[in-house]
């Protein structure tokens, strides 16, 4: 049962290392701009072994949450091409803003984070990349899956009729039983195909005092946000290094127990969503600035992708690594976290890095 093969436009698509969950049709839909109410009203509807599928957005303000519960669902092993399938030859690449503007926002943002009130802030570019002919989401998903671009790959049909597809590095929560996992991850430096110059790079993120400032608001925000709802909690000292094809991070596995099992993995995620990685802290303030420096709605980017079952259990991921599909078009997205410590062409020079996961998937090189 090859669940890749078998996605279609606007059906949901989740793969991990360890299960494939192919969601087609449409039993109910839940479209709505509070996500506390959705996370009421889906677990609700649930009936014994059945899934909610969907995304949430990264501001319910701009777009709503959207879930669905599917006709048919499928679930099946990993799955990890042999092969890559063609996307076609774009025709008009365009950067959303220059990359001397987002060089600017970037400096705008260290200079009101150095006068104080902010910790913490992400700003994203964009790519709008135009094609000729259509855009065949089953390749670029299908590539993705063949470059084990990320732990947590992923397509998601969007109120709009477009689709959401990408490959993430970034759990936000699972639950099973009453056990909890999240894995923050903030801090970046990308992969070489030089091995001496990526063991470089990465242990120059290890030992980077930026990145581990960075990566301990992420952490300190998760735990704090967890913490009411378990009677315990497991936070390592220190980030691990985590890989993925074109970037090195630094991630934190955190575990807890339950104290209420009637508290759902969309529960949880609706909780701790955005987080720090995305967005910033203080989270409002953060949120504020976002929408004051970027040219552009984020829609579902920097959102959560992800499935919950009639017993609370599911696995929540940050949609990143992403892009958004109409017919003949599509955005992509990257960003990155900011410190007073940041340098605005690091920044700029990271995101660019990010934005390879796609654009490999795609067949391009920018």
């Amino acid at each position: 049962m090859d669940t890749l093969a078998d996605y279609r436009p606007g059906d949901f698509y989740f793969g991990t290392s360890r299960r494939t969950i192919l969601g087609r049709g449409a039993k109910r839909t839940f479209t709505d701009s509070d996500v506390t109410a959705l996370s009421e009203a889906v677990p609700a509807a649930l009936e014994p072994g059945s899934l909610a599928v969907g995304v949430l957005p990264f501001d319910t303000a701009v777009a709503p949450g959207h879930l669905v519960l599917p006709e048919t669902v499928r679930i099946a092993g990993p799955v990890q091409p042999a092969y890559r399938l063609p996307v076609g030859a774009p025709s008009a690449v365009r950067a959303v803003p220059e990359p001397v503007r987002h060089a600017e926002a970037v400096a705008s943002a260290i200079k009101i984070l150095k006068d104080g009130g902010l910790r913490k802030v992400v700003l994203a570019r964009a790519l709008d990349v135009d094609f000729d002919g259509g855009v065949s989401v089953e390749a670029i998903l299908h590539n993705l899956a063949a470059d084990k671009a990320g732990a947590y790959t992923y397509a998601a049909g969007l109120p709009s009729g477009r689709n959401l597809v990408g490959a993430t590095p970034e759990l936000l929560l699972s639950r099973v039983g009453g056990q909890v996992v999240s894995h923050p991850h903030a801090g970046s430096a990308p992969r070489s195909a030089d091995p001496v110059t990526d063991r470089e790079n990465a242990e120059t993120l290890a030992s980077s005092r930026k990145d581990h400032i960075e990566h301990a608001v992420l952490t300190e925000a998760i735990v704090e946000t967890l913490r009411p709802f378990c009677r315990s909690l497991d936070v390592p000292r220190e980030p691990s290094l985590v890989s993925t094809p074109t970037m090195w991070h630094l991630g934190t596995v955190v575990t807890g127990e339950l104290v209420d099992r009637d508290v759902t993995a969309l529960h949880l995620a609706a909780a701790l969503h955005p987080t720090p990685a995305i967005c910033g802290t203080p989270t409002e303030a953060a949120r504020q600035l976002v929408g004051e420096l970027e040219p552009f709605d984020r829609g579902y980017y920097a959102g959560a992708v992800g499935w919950m079952n009639s017993e609370g259990d599911g696995e929540w991921a940050v949609s990143i690594r992403c892009a958004e599909v109409a017919e003949r078009s599509l955005r992509l997205y990257a960003g990155g976290g900011i410190v007073p410590a940041s340098d605005p062409k690091a920044e700029l020079d990271e995101t660019s890095a990010k934005f390879q996961t796609l654009l490999r998937a795609m067949g391009l090189e920018l």
